[in-house]
């Protein structure tokens, strides 16, 4: 019998909808897995359906992973599926497998020998690490329209993850940040909940203006930076262990 192999976005009602057929189909005794949308992979042997995405089967998968396995390893799967590895689909499936072999499922993160769970585990703090990096690297900038903008280019999809903090540090003020990698926004009112929104259209960065008062510090912060510098301690291998190069070209500081 063919293996069935599900192919879906690379979103987490996308990947929640693949693992909900995916599990169907395991539950009929039959081989099933998930492909992501970008890996382009073909194995021999397996028949590939498209899945049909909606949020009624991501929320069916998001309450039983919460029930079985647990809020943190929610929280795991949650930040896996913002990943960059396109093999994550499969990644997950195999984590929630293994845990239905267990007598406790809510200890599945605990078992770091099985290969499924350790991507998984490593995926996740991948993910938490460049979301807690961006939480500090991160480079408002005052629009004309007094709106505040930061742009990110992060290997993963963090948006979600950083959006609370911002909110939270900023809450009366409009800002809005644009993740360049994934074409998305985090959109934040004043006084109201952020909102991710995808970047249907293409974004012309290059027509945004910026206010006066924006140049006269960004300039101001530049020079400071540069003054505080000693050239004879510069140490660049350390510098990029603390702040790798990536980060810098959206940074007011290195632009």
């Amino acid at each position: 019998m063919l293996k069935k192999v599900y192919r879906c976005s690379d979103t987490v009602t996308g990947i929640f909808s693949g693992i909900h057929d995916a599990w169907l189909t395991k539950n009929r005794k039959e081989e099933a897995g998930i492909q992501i949308a970008g890996d382009d992979e073909v194995t021999l042997f397996c028949e590939y359906l498209d899945t049909e995405e909606s949020n009624k089967k991501a929320l069916a998968v998001e309450g039983m992973i919460k029930r079985y396995l647990g809020y943190a390893a929610y929280h795991d799967i949650y930040q896996a599926c913002l990943s960059f590895d396109l093999k994550k689909g499969e990644t997950i499936l195999g984590t929630i497998a293994a845990a239905k072999e267990l007598t406790d499922s809510k200890k599945i993160m605990d078992h770091l020998s099985n290969p499924y769970v350790h991507t998984l585990f490593y995926l996740s703090r991948n993910v938490g690490g460049e979301a807690h990096n961006l939480t500090e690297f991160i480079r408002f900038g005052e629009l004309a329209n007094g709106v505040l903008y930061a742009k990110i280019t992060p290997k993963n999809q963090v948006l979600s993850c950083i959006a609370p903090h911002f909110a939270d540090r900023f809450p009366e003020e409009n800002f809005m940040i644009y993740d360049k990698t994934h074409k998305m926004f985090v959109v934040k009112e004043a006084k109201k909940q952020w909102v991710l929104v995808q970047d249907e259209f293409g974004f012309a960065e290059a027509t945004l203006e910026y206010s006066a008062e924006e140049q006269v510090y960004s300039a101001l912060w530049k020079d400071f930076v540069s003054s505080i510098a000693i050239k004879e301690r510069e140490n660049r291998r350390c510098q990029m262990q603390h702040l790798p190069l990536w980060y810098r070209g959206n940074m007011t500081e290195f632009c």
